[in-house]
């Protein structure tokens, strides 16, 4: 309120939502109370009643879901608070560990475990991610449904799970490398989301590139190797394998297979850019279409990068700003 939304009135986004429905009492009455996606049936039905074209009432019904989502005002001071926390809690992380001696050796988050001090800066570290993880768990159900919906789901209720569970179990000191290496490529993405809200479309694609690329290395590549590798192995030599530890690492599994699927989403993105020259739709856009697209209208601006930059829609380095709103 006091920080975002004047950065955002600087740059020039206005408060003006999608484009708004027709009145109209009989289909508001269809909308409200019997479905929101009518059929052909129910469509050839409408027409007849209302005397219009079928296409006219399929347009108005995307205009009605449309005008429920939020504006890009709202959604630019939504990913700067983002942006703002995950940045905060990589730097914090960062130098907490930078000091701590299992950051260098991972065979040090296991002696003498579990007699393991927990020091006030760990405790707030943990207890800051879990509060915010937990708020992204309740915000899923009342922000726009996306395609991910049950991906996002399992991957906060298992980022919960582990840190509740780490906790309890005294395992902070890899709960901490875990939370670590995944803030950050975080705030990347949603500096890719500001940078596009404000049509700064290349420098949009250069976060988005970057956080491509740092998603893949710490995900795939720091995490099984790193990660998965001390509390698969070097756990079970220093330590041996216990009920709470199966659980525990089946977790993190599970956290590495929803790294492979996403991934896998922003590898496909980026093949499909560079070999058919556009991308019409990003792998995790919203369910509904803007009323934009459906009209066959392009209101956002393209920028101009090589063949060899990445967005979240990129089509050979021109990436349309709507698909990044729609993100």
């Amino acid at each position: 309120r006091f920080i975002a939304k004047p950065c955002a009135i600087h740059l020039g986004i206005q408060d003006s939502g999608p484009h708004r429905a027709q009145p109209n009492a009989i289909l508001e009455k269809v909308f409200t109370a019997i479905t929101k996606s009518p059929d052909g049936r129910r469509l050839e039905g409408l027409s007849k009643q209302l005397d219009w074209d079928v296409r006219k009432i399929q347009r108005w019904f995307r205009h009605r879901r449309n005008q429920d989502k939020p504006s890009t005002l709202r959604k630019f001071c939504e990913s700067m608070w983002r942006l703002t926390f995950y940045f905060s809690i990589f730097l914090y992380g960062l130098r907490f560990l930078w000091t701590a001696p299992w950051f260098w050796d991972t065979r040090q988050c296991w002696h003498s475990y579990p007699f393991q001090p927990l020091t006030s800066r760990l405790y707030y570290y943990y207890i800051l991610e879990l509060a915010f993880y937990w708020s992204l768990m309740f915000s899923q159900f009342t922000d726009i449904k996306r395609k991910d919906f049950l991906i996002m789901f399992v991957h906060h209720l298992a980022t919960i799970g582990l840190i509740t569970f780490s906790y309890m179990n005294n395992m902070v000191r890899v709960g901490t490398l875990v939370l670590c290496l995944h803030d950050a490529s975080d705030f990347l993405l949603e500096a890719a989301k500001l940078a596009n809200y404000a049509k700064y479309q290349r420098l949009c694609d250069a976060f988005f590139m970057l956080f491509g690329v740092v998603f893949i290395v710490t995900r795939l590549g720091i995490y099984p190797f790193w990660i998965l590798n001390t509390t698969l192995f070097e756990s079970w030599e220093l330590i041996g394998p216990y009920p709470s530890w199966w659980l525990f690492n089946g977790l993190l599994v599970t956290l590495q297979l929803l790294h492979i699927i996403w991934s896998y989403l922003i590898v496909r993105t980026a093949y499909k850019a560079l070999v058919r020259g556009k991308v019409s739709k990003d792998d995790r856009s919203d369910v509904e279409s803007s009323s934009e697209e459906e009209e066959g209208t392009c209101s956002s601006t393209k920028g101009a990068l090589s063949t060899s930059s990445n967005g979240s829609n990129p089509s050979n380095g021109h990436v349309a700003a709507g698909q990044w709103a729609e993100e």
